[in-house]
This record gives structure tokens, sequence and C-alpha cells, in this order.
């Protein structure tokens, strides 16, 4: 096969082909000898749209800089050819991925849709809809973690949630119900293309799979239920996000808002610069609280900080760093582990356990606060009696409670939860009074419960990674090589 030349690049092979463009793995001829990927467009092949569709493309990736975004270096043009420079994706894209492990664990699900998620909040914070998202447009670099990058922006268009569209984009399989039906659209599209792709990680087929497209557009015409394997094994918070995605009828779909502030993908605690700040915060306050004495309090705090540490760690490709990382998380989940078990503890014993060097005054203060609560919480039990909803919730709560103090935390989380769906409605439906004042305080409290519970729950999740991460590791190398 003969390979063009391109002035100042030396090009290594094809990687990639289009229908009006072939993408070239090359390095540049200065000293850098930076790898690049270079898509080569001939001119003569253009439609009038194809040439409107490249124009947007390279305006788009002109502005559009985000690390979950390919990124354009350059673009220039001969008589011809119009060549554009991206930066080069060394773990090819994730159709292929997909393929090679033939369905995809949860957790390396969320992982690729974390970061996705992460790339269309920054689209939608700049009104671009993409109208073309699939695997083979999601490519992968290996840093050595894997991470996503969304390309081929040939179809995107400035499109705010109030707009509405009516000409066809996109690739059928994974294009939203209303494109394919010539219904007018808005950028919820992108969003069912989300669930399908969420849907094919997750078990290796895109749900509408089919033979021919007239056989694909009548499935999606009729309104065909998703439906899921039914030997799959997905968490409650994965399915829901799911289902919601993939709503025929766009109305029904979640919106954006939703969709980022989703449980399953915890954008909250994403691996961000910004969240990197957040923690070391956080754990500056867990350890001057920690010294008062106030132990509680500075439970809560370390599992707040582990929430952004973890994610953070598991991300992290400096092995130095990430080794010290390791260090410190460690150290930090063995104290709030030790501070769980104080706090759960009898009230007597947590006095004798109490720090050493932790001042009089503030310990004091702390321990009483902690008695205080424990009789506010006695006083709704009884003002509770008169409501049989409410009195029962509050009995999973303290079974709840029991299920932490003994390390139990996946059903100390589920008691938690299943409380506090009884009890904040209940809070709502509440007039001013003593009651709901102690309703709302206990409500406050045991929300602060779960999320530590969780950050607990995480952490075991971490060790369980860490443990079968050689394997995995090992078995993306070959896989890349």
């Amino acid at each position: 096969m003969n390979l063009p030349s391109v002035k100042d690049y030396s090009i290594l092979e094809k990687i990639g082909a289009g229908s009006y463009s072939t993408v070239y793995k090359a390095f540049k001829k200065d000293g850098s000898r930076e790898v690049v990927a270079i898509k080569c467009v001939d001119k003569s092949t253009l439609s009038k749209s194809a040439i409107e569709n490249l124009i947007t493309e390279i305006n788009l990736l002109k502005i559009l800089k985000h690390e979950h975004i390919v990124e354009m270096r350059d673009f220039f043009w001969d008589e011809g050819h119009i060549y554009i420079v991206m930066e080069y994706c060394n773990g090819g894209d994730l159709s292929n991925f997909i393929k090679r492990k033939h369905k995809l664990a949860e957790h390396v699900c969320r992982k690729f849709l974390q970061q996705l998620a992460l790339a269309l909040r920054y689209l939608r914070d700049h009104n671009v809809c993409h109208m073309d998202l699939k695997p083979q447009n999601l490519l992968l670099v290996k840093r050595p973690v894997l991470v996503l990058k969304i390309a081929d922006f040939g179809f995107a268009q400035y499109l705010s949630i109030s707009e509405t569209k009516f000409s066809i984009r996109g690739s059928p399989l994974y294009m939203a119900p209303e494109i394919l039906l010539r219904h007018k659209y808005d950028a919820r599209v992108d969003l069912w293309s989300v669930g399908v792709i969420m849907y094919e990680c997750l078990f290796g087929k895109a749900p509408y799979s089919s033979n021919s497209f007239p056989e694909l557009a009548e499935k999606i015409k009729s309104m065909r239920p998703i439906e899921l394997p039914k030997s799959c094994h997905i968490s409650t918070e994965c399915k829901d996000l799911l289902l919601r995605l993939l709503k025929h009828d766009p109305k029904e779909r979640l919106t954006f808002d939703e969709f980022f502030t989703h449980d399953f993908l915890d954008l909250e605690h994403a691996p961000t610069k910004e969240n990197f700040d957040k923690a070391v915060t956080l754990i500056h306050k867990a350890v001057n609280t920690d010294n008062e004495g106030c132990h509680r309090e500075a439970y809560h705090l370390y599992c707040e900080a582990l929430r952004y540490f973890i994610p953070i760690l598991t991300n992290e490709s400096d092995l130095q760093k990430k080794e010290a990382l390791r260090l410190s998380v460690n150290e930090y989940i063995r104290r709030a582990e030790e501070l769980k078990d104080l706090t759960c503890a009898d009230p007597e014993k947590n006095n004798q356990d109490a720090m050493v060097g932790a001042e009089p005054c503030k310990q004091s203060k702390c321990d009483s606060l902690e008695r205080h609560d424990a009789v506010n919480f006695q006083e709704l039990c009884v003002l509770s009696r008169s409501t049989g909803g409410m009195a029962d919730a509050l009995e999973i709560g303290e079974v709840a409670e029991q299920y932490l103090a003994e390390s139990n935390y996946n059903l100390a989380l589920e008691k938690f939860q299943s409380c506090l769906k009884i009890l904040v409605p209940l809070l709502g439906k509440e007039p001013p009074s003593r009651r709901r004042e102690l309703l709302s305080k206990q409500i406050h409290k045991w929300m602060k419960e779960a999320e530590s519970t969780k950050a607990l729950l995480i952490t075991r999740d971490m060790e369980k990674n860490v443990q079968r991460a050689p394997e995995y590791q090992i078995q993306e190398q070959c896989a890349l090589q």
C-alpha cells in the first residue's frame, strides 16, 4: 500500500478510514518526533454537506480543550487534500476493546462512562451536541491506565437544550429514535447514544443489534421495549441509569442534569484537580478534628475525603505518586475504621478510649454532643409512636447502626437507605413542631452515616480491584501490543 506524503510528517501506517477520509499514524520530523494521528481528507470526494461537516469539526476542535476530548494539534491543506493533525490514542477504540473483552465488568463500565460524562458536561457548557456518539468514536489512551476520549466531531453542532432540529445525523445503531423517526429532536439525543454504548459495554452488543437497517428501523419504530439479558448481574444504580437513558420518548429520558448527578457515575467525586484539592482540605480538617477528640465528626471527615481520594488513586498513572498516595489512603482508611469502632461503642467506653492529648474542654464538648444526640433520638422515638411508618423507619435506622458497628457495610447502607426513603417524605409533611425538629436532625445524621458507609464500601471495592489489577494490566498490555 502506498502511503501519502505529508509535509513535516513521516507516515507510518493506516489506522482507520471513513466515508471521505483516511486516518494515518505518523510522527513529526522535527526533534520531538511526536507521534500523531493525521486525518487525510480527499477534496475531490467532498459533497456540500461533507464540507460543512468538516468546517464545523475544525472550528469546534480549535476551541474544545478537555482531557477527555481528542485534541487537534494542527490543520493544513494542499491542492488535493485537507489534513487534520490529532493527538494519537495508543489504545485503539472502545469498540475493539469491548470485542476483545466480550463484555466489561461494571466497575470498568463505570470508569469509562464517568470519563465520557465529564466530556459531555464540558460540551454542554459550550452548547455542543456531538450527534454521533458510538464506541468507534471513543478512543483510548494508555498512560498506563486507560483514558477515554471523544473523537470525530464531523456531525457535531451547536445545539442548546431548548433548540430542536430535524436533519438526520449519526449512526443508525446508536441513533436516538426521534432522529430515525424524523421527529423534532434536541441535545438529549446524545443521552440515548450513551445508553446504547453503556448497554454494549455491559452485555457485549447493542440493545437493537440487527442484521440489516430495515430490521433495526422496525425495532425502533415499533418502540420495542429494551430488555436486559436474563443472566445479567448489575447493581440497582447501574440498571436505573441504563433504563432511564434508553427511554424512547425524549420527554421521559433523564435530563443532562440528572445524568451528571446520577449515583452510578458519582461525578461529584471524579478524579479531577479540583477534587484532589477538596480531598486535601478535608483531610486537614479531619486530622485537626481528630486531635481535638471529636471522634464522630473526624470519622465523617476522613470518610468524605476518601470518597475523593480513592478515584484519584485508581486513576493515577505515575507509579511513584500512586504508591505514595496509596500509603496515605491506607492510613486514612485505618484511622476511619478505628474512629468508626470508637463512635459505635458505648458512651462510657468512648470516654475511656478518648485520644491521648486531646484538649479536655473540647473532648468534653464532643462527648456531651454525642450524649445529647442519643437523648434526642430517644425523645424522637417516643414522639413517633403515634405514626407507625415513622416508628418503623427509626427501628430500621437503629438496625443500620448495628450493622455499621459490626462492619457489615452492605447491609448497613441498605438499611440506612431504606429508613431514609421513608423518613424524608414524612419530614416534608411534618408541621412545625418539636418532632419535626428532632426528625430533621436524625435524618441529617443518618444521611452522613450513609455517605460515610459508602466511602468504607468503596475502600473495600478498591482493595478487591487492586488484588485483581496485575492480571488485568497484563491482559491489557498483551491486547495493546
